[in-house]
C-alpha cells in the first residue's frame, strides 16, 4: 500500500512539474490578461469546472480528469501556503552589523 501511495504522489508531481515547465508556472503567477483575480480564487474556478465535468459526466476523452482535479487542489495547497508566507511579519534578527537581518516569523 505505501509504495502505490508513493508512486501515486510522484505521478502527480512529474505532472505538476511538466505543465508548470509547459505552462510557464501560469497557475501562480498568470498573465492577467482578462482576469484580475488572484491565483487562489483562479484556482478554485478551475477545480469547480473539473467537479462539474465529473458531476456531469462530460469529461474530455484524452484528459485524466481527476489527476487535474488532484493536481489543481495541490496547487491551490501551495498558492494558499505562499500567500500565507508572503504575508508574515518581518522578525528582526541580531543587534546590528553583519548579524541583523530580516526573516518572516
Amino acid at each position: 500500500m505505501a509504495t502505490a501511495i508513493a508512486a501515486t504522489c510522484e505521478e502527480i508531481k512529474q505532472v505538476l512539474l511538466e505543465k508548470n515547465r509547459a505552462y510557464g508556472n501560469s497557475a501562480l503567477a498568470p498573465l492577467r490578461i482578462f482576469s484580475r483575480a488572484d491565483p487562489v480564487e483562479q484556482l478554485n474556478v478551475r477545480i469547480d469546472d473539473k467537479l462539474s465535468r465529473i458531476a456531469r459526466g462530460s469529461e474530455y476523452a484524452c484528459d485524466d480528469t481527476e489527476l487535474d482535479l488532484i493536481g489543481y487542489l495541490v496547487l491551490r495547497r501551495v498558492a494558499r501556503m505562499l500567500r500565507q508566507s508572503a504575508a508574515a511579519p518581518l522578525v528582526r534578527l541580531g543587534t546590528g552589523g553583519d548579524f541583523t537581518r530580516d526573516i518572516h516569523g
